[in-house]
């Protein structure tokens, strides 16, 4: 591979890869810093979605907006595993996944619009073009613009599933989301499917953890 063909995949990968760490970078560095939530979260979703906006035309032919009812499915199976899992197998760290500073930011109404805003509107967005489009496509071929989205390779699906499952907290009812995830996108070869099913996933479990208070969840 010549200097110009690696630097050309490299820019290519760019806006999927950018929002994705930006997301990541403040989500761990954050705390570090002790940034309040109150202040974190909305920073963190107005700068990311910003970001899947400039870089909207790369991407946007992959995302074409229609109804999918198997998609939609699919994300309400996901939420009610994720939470009839819950205490049913071993977790990795569950403590890392209370709330950072006081309980009662989760119930102030700013941080819980900017919240599920980030959690049904740009985290489905960041993280599909990340795990199912960049990187099932990555692992099978460096240039992955040249497979075709939904290409299915043994390899991409169970290394991207797994990945994203020990990406979250939840690492079991993670894996089980990226396997549906991905199949709803080898069915239609269009992104918005796996955004749609991880959407609904999200809002599904934001009203859950506000209506029972089970912030672990977030």
């Amino acid at each position: 591979m010549t200097n110009s063909a690696a630097k050309s995949n490299f820019s290519s990968a760019i806006p999927y890869v950018t929002p994705f760490l930006l997301f990541a970078f403040l989500t761990y560095c954050g705390p570090i810093f002790k940034v309040p939530l109150l202040i974190l979260y909305p920073v963190k979703t107005v700068l990311v979605a910003a970001c899947l906006i400039r870089f909207r035309r790369a991407y946007q032919t992959e995302i074409l907006v229609r109804m999918d009812w198997i998609a939609a499915l699919a994300g309400i199976l996901v939420f009610a595993v994720w939470i009839s899992l819950d205490g049913q197998y071993p977790q990795l760290d569950k403590a890392a996944s209370l709330p950072f500073g006081h309980e009662s930011v989760y119930k102030n109404p700013v941080f819980l619009f900017f919240r599920m805003t980030g959690a049904v509107l740009v985290v489905p967005v960041m993280e599909e073009l990340f795990w199912r489009s960049f990187g099932q496509r990555f692992l099978t071929d460096f240039h992955f613009l040249k497979v075709p989205l939904g290409h299915f390779s043994w390899f991409s699906f169970i290394a991207v599933s797994l990945a994203f499952g020990f990406e979250h907290h939840e690492w079991l009812p993670g894996i089980i989301a990226g396997v549906a995830y991905a199949l709803v996108l080898y069915r239609t070869g269009n992104l918005f499917s796996p955004i749609l099913s991880h959407g609904i996933t999200n809002l599904l479990l934001g009203i859950y953890v506000m209506v029972t208070e089970k912030w672990v969840f977030w």
